[in-house]
C-alpha cells in the first residue's frame, strides 16, 4: 500500500469515526432490523384501570390479603377500575370498612375498601376512571389507604396481573 493511500484512509477513518460521535440519530427500536421488518406483537390493553395513584403497599398473597392495598391521603379519589354496575354500598363487613363492589360482567366484580366518602348508590352505572369513592382507612386499616380485589367467578385474584395487562380474561 502507498503512503499516500494509508494517510487517505486514516483521515477518512477519523472522519467517520468524528461523524458517528456527533451525530444524534435515535437507536432504532429492537423490533427493527435494517433491511427487514418485524412486527411487534399487539399490545394489550388492560381490562381493568388502577383505582388509584398512590404507591403499592401491600400485594395480593391469597389468604392475608385478597387484593392490594394502595396508599393515599384522606380525600384521595377511588375511580371504577372498569365499566359496571354497583351492587354493593356499605360497611357490613367490619374488616373492610365502607367499601364498594361494582359487577363488570359475568365473571368479573371489584371491591373497593377503607372508604372515607362513598359516592355512588347501588344499582348506580360507571364507567372507567369515574370517581366512586375517596380514600379513608376504616374497618381494620392502620392508615388511609384502599383495599382493591378483583373477583374472578366469585374467587378472588391478584389484580396486578390485569391491572397490567398482562391477563384479559
Amino acid at each position: 500500500m502507498h503512503l499516500q493511500t494509508f494517510v487517505f484512509r486514516i483521515g477518512a477513518a477519523a472522519l467517520l469515526a468524528a461523524g458517528i460521535a456527533a451525530c444524534t440519530t435515535t437507536p432504532l427500536p429492537p423490533m427493527q432490523q435494517p433491511g427487514r421488518t418485524v412486527t411487534p406483537p399487539p399490545q394489550r390493553q388492560a381490562l381493568f384501570i388502577r383505582p388509584a395513584a398512590g404507591t403499592t403497599i401491600g400485594r395480593f398473597d391469597g389468604v392475608r390479603n385478597k387484593g392490594v392495598d394502595i396508599a393515599g391521603n384522606l380525600g384521595d379519589p377511588i375511580v371504577a377500575s372498569a365499566d359496571g354496575r354497583v351492587v354493593y354500598v356499605g360497611n357490613e363487613l367490619a374488616a373492610y370498612g365502607n367499601m364498594v363492589i361494582i359487577k363488570h360482567n359475568e365473571t368479573f366484580l371489584t371491591a373497593y375498601a377503607h372508604a372515607s366518602t362513598i359516592l355512588v348508590k347501588e344499582g348506580a352505572v360507571v364507567r372507567q376512571g369515574e370517581k366512586i369513592a375517596e380514600m379513608g382507612s376504616g374497618g381494620d386499616a392502620n392508615r388511609v389507604k384502599l383495599r382493591f380485589e378483583i373477583r374472578k367467578n366469585g374467587v378472588a385474584v391478584d389484580p396486578e396481573p390485569y391491572l397490567s395487562g398482562r391477563l384479559q380474561q
